[in-house]
């Protein structure tokens, strides 16, 4: 434990505490005769309005992995991790646009669901399994691995006491409270997290002298680079521009619009406005990590170049956020950041949690006990969180082993993403897409996934004796390989369909565009609230920023 903590900080980390598990209790009492349907506790019977969504996909998405991962990848390599937060900005845009209509309008509670009733069950099923596997490995598992490094390197937590005591003050008000409890708490948790993330740049800020004395640091050392987020390959050969251009969109597609855990806030909106204007509003937020998780990396690169931090030394840059916190917080504010690390933690756990509990009891429990209660089935989803808690924490041991945590996430999503993100786009684009050619490109495409990522794992495990291995397949950058993989599954659906074509009676509800530009003609709110006209800014935003920053 460092000697530098004081009560007050003590007395910040128990008042967020109680604070989040009362909040989270209250918010079950609150929809406790709404969770008697089981619509109350998996949607919050579609209540939610676009200040929550938009607040829960962004604490969704942000876990300790961000904090403790994007601040060691800008000690590394700069700016470049921006990338993932900006392109997300692109992906949500998207989701706003082309998905959330569909989605809303089919009254899904899963997005399994939705692939039943555009193409078949088997889509279902397999969309169902990938999608519980996904929560519970970027969402529980990885989250906990990352965690724990930090909470015991500033405050002295032991590894397991760590891991179980948030996962188990997390299912107290996620098992109980349901998807209610879980929005309400991420709001709090995301303004926490930003106020954390804000507090150490403003540090790190302070004592490098400013973008000035960054840049003047950075180009004494011949590391101007480090600036740019677009680089060539001769620069950065595993995230060279190209690749993320290709790439990104095939892992951003499916994390951001067709992953359960992320796209699940939307599917419990108020109605299709909200939903499309809290996608925005997260969009608009994914502005800030570059900022606020990225930048603090780097600033703390040049705070050490500058040796305006005698005695201090990174061995491992997967302890660079916690020595950051260490050397630039002066004592009585570690409760704060304790916070903002527990809140990206927490917050992870339980929308992955809760997000399980839906795809089990919807898309698999239902499948063979249709006539279940609904309120049975809500008792049966609270025992599907308790299971993917227990999941989560059982992988830990085996993940742990990434140099990079944030690296590692990405690349298992690359080999994961393209053939759900195939099926997902061709069939909401191409009407003529048939359920035969989604099946089997959703099989034979996670089958090429598994074995391009288990031949590239075994020669980085055993590059001796693996010589008949492919250059191709360890050579390749993960992003570029997802997009080749992704071009794969195109090819497939396409010769599929056009070998066993779309029959009569599939997707009775025509859940695609006719035409690619219906997508931004439905009715919007009045004036600048119009979800066109805020999409529109978004993504001007976003490309004058990648101007500035190229």
């Amino acid at each position: 434990m460092s000697s530098r903590i004081q009560i007050i900080d003590w007395l910040v980390i128990g008042a967020y505490l109680v604070l989040i598990v009362g909040l989270g209790v209250f918010a079950g009492f609150r929809q406790r005769r709404r969770q008697q349907a089981a619509s109350g506790y998996f949607l919050a019977s579609n209540s939610l309005r676009w200040p929550e969504i938009g607040l829960a996909l962004f604490a969704t998405n942000i876990s300790c992995v961000h904090l403790v991962s994007l601040a060691q990848a800008g000690f590394d390599h700069g700016l470049l991790m921006g990338n993932f937060e900006w392109m997300a900005g692109f992906t949500l845009v998207l989701l706003a646009l082309v998905f959330v209509p569909f989605y809303l309008r089919s009254k899904v509670a899963t997005l399994p669901d939705f692939l039943e009733r555009r193409y078949c069950r088997e889509c279902r099923d397999w969309l169902a399994v990938v999608s519980m596997f996904a929560a519970i490995i970027f969402h529980i598992a990885f989250p906990l691995v990352t965690g724990w490094v930090v909470l015991h390197a500033v405050f002295g937590i032991e590894k397991w006491t760590c891991i179980l005591l948030m996962c188990s003050l997390t299912a107290i008000y996620t098992v109980f409270g349901g998807l209610a409890a879980v929005v309400l708490t991420e709001m709090v948790q995301a303004i926490v997290m930003l106020l954390g993330a804000i507090l150490i740049t403003a540090f790190a800020w302070h004592l490098a002298g400013g973008w000035s004395g960054l840049v003047t640091t950075l180009h004494a050392h011949g590391e101007l680079e480090k600036l740019s987020l677009l680089k060539s390959p001769a620069v950065e050969p595993d995230f060279p521009w190209f690749a993320i251009f290709l790439g990104y969109p095939v892992l951003g597609i499916w994390y951001w619009c067709a992953d359960q855990t992320i796209v699940q806030r939307v599917l419990g909106a108020k109605d299709e406005n909200h939903a499309r204007s809290g996608a925005l509003f997260c969009a608009a937020i994914k502005i800030l990590p570059l900022f606020i998780f990225v930048l603090p990396g780097l600033l703390f690169y040049a705070i050490l170049q500058q040796q305006r931090l005698p005695g201090v030394v990174v061995s491992d840059s997967k302890e660079v956020y916690g020595i950051m916190i260490h050397s630039l917080l002066p004592p009585g504010l570690f409760g704060v950041m304790a916070a903002a690390l527990m809140a990206a933690l927490m917050g992870n756990l339980a929308s992955a949690a809760n997000s399980t509990a839906t795809l089990f009891s919807y898309d698999l429990w239902k499948r063979f006990a249709p006539a279940t209660p609904e309120v049975r089935l809500v008792w049966i989803g609270r025992a599907a969180s308790l299971a993917s808690f227990a999941l989560g924490i059982a992988l830990v041991p085996l993940l742990d082993r990434y140099q990079s945590i944030f690296a590692g996430i990405n690349d298992i999503i690359a080999h994961l993403a393209p053939p759900i993100t195939c099926v997902f786009l061709l069939g909401i684009f191409w009407p003529a897409a048939s359920a035969q050619s989604a099946k089997w490109t959703m099989w034979l495409g996670s089958l090429l996934g598994v074995v391009v990522y288990t031949l590239k794992t075994l020669h980085v495990w055993q590059p001796e004796a693996t010589g008949w291995i492919p250059p191709l397949f360890y050579k390749t950058p993960f992003m570029l390989m997802a997009f080749y993989m992704f071009v794969a599954c195109v090819a497939l659906q396409v010769g599929l369909t056009i070998l066993r074509p779309k029959q009569p009676d599939e997707d009775p509800q025509r859940l695609h565009w006719v035409r690619p530009l219906d997508c931004v003609r439905g009715a919007g709110w009045p004036g600048l609230a119009d979800y066109r006209v805020l999409a529109a800014a978004v993504t001007l935003a976003f490309v004058v920023l990648y101007v500035i920053f190229r």
